[in-house]
């Protein structure tokens, strides 16, 4: 009780000019984020809805009757455990890899002098410029040439590195004292162990929001493993449901949804048990970045 209590002696200092201009703030921020979470309502919403109900006109926007009928006939009769263990393989091998090559790029840009620095990092930051529909072509023509299609390492090949990665850390590592990587060389430390026993403990919040990143990233991706991969085996589950439910005849709309709320699942999960580290490492790049 004592917290509200607070907040309502605090409220009653506030100017009355400034407490109609909190409000309307509030309300515009409420209504935005009702506009913004509605596709996710509706999705879900879709998804428990008997078939006959999911296209019925008017829409029904609160469901009548729940029914997991769409996620019976999603899981009928396909591998799905195959296919949510590629995306986890692709999706965590890329986040693993991609936090080591950004935080030790991040960390070369950062902390080491060497000539040409400044160059050759804003050299490869600019390569964000570049559309990813851009290098499909070029991507799929060294996949083909490597034989690396219908493989695991081909489908995570274009993640592996990446230019926004090496910005982000090099951002926050930048913020880390140099005085403690000066102190462990002082105390018999190499470079590799200079950035296991240091840099890496201190990089946590950077890698934490970097991962959620590239995992959500990942594990959404259809593009991609839609060119690289055509056996039914080597699918992840954003291709399986792109074609789920999908018939010369009709669309089922509620296996289609209950397939993207299967998807949605492990997104949400992660970015709720990281996200103590995500809000602070992006705290701690807004105030010393």
């Amino acid at each position: 009780m004592a917290k509200p209590i607070r907040f309502v002696r605090l409220l009653r200092r506030i100017p009355l000019g400034e407490k109609i201009y909190l409000g309307v703030g509030y309300f515009i921020l409420i209504v935005w984020a009702l506009i913004t979470l509605f596709p996710l309502y509706w999705m879900v919403t879709t998804a428990i809805k008997p078939p006959t109900f999911v296209m019925a006109l008017p829409p029904e926007w609160i469901p009548k009757s729940l029914t997991f009928e769409n996620f019976v006939e999603m899981f009928a009769r396909r591998p799905w455990v195959r296919w949510s263990l590629n995306s986890v393989i692709v999706a965590g091998g890329v986040t693993l890899f991609q936090l080591l090559t950004s935080s030790m790029a991040g960390y070369g840009f950062s902390k080491k002098e060497f000539p040409g620095r400044e160059f050759i990092f804003w050299l490869y930051i600019s390569s964000m410029m570049i559309p990813g529909f851009a290098l499909i072509i070029p991507l799929y023509q060294l996949a083909v040439k490597l034989k690396l299609t219908n493989t695991y390492l081909g489908v995570m090949m274009p993640g592996l590195a990446s230019s926004f990665g090496t910005f982000l850390m090099r951002q926050f590592i930048r913020t880390l004292p140099t005085e403690l990587i000066d102190a462990g060389k002082i105390d018999g430390c190499g470079e590799l162990s200079v950035f296991w026993r240091i840099v890496m403990p201190l990089a946590l919040p950077g890698l934490a929001v970097l991962g959620i990143f590239v995992f959500m990233g990942q594990w959404g991706a259809f593009l991609w493993p839609l060119i690289v991969t055509n056996k039914d085996k080597m699918k992840v589950i954003t291709v399986a449901v792109g074609t789920l439910g999908t018939s010369e005849m009709r669309t089922n709309y509620g296996a289609v949804m209950a397939g993207s709320t299967y998807i949605a699942l492990p997104m949400f999960l992660v970015f709720f048990f990281f996200s103590r580290y995500f809000l602070r490492g992006v705290t701690i790049g807004a105030l010393k970045g």
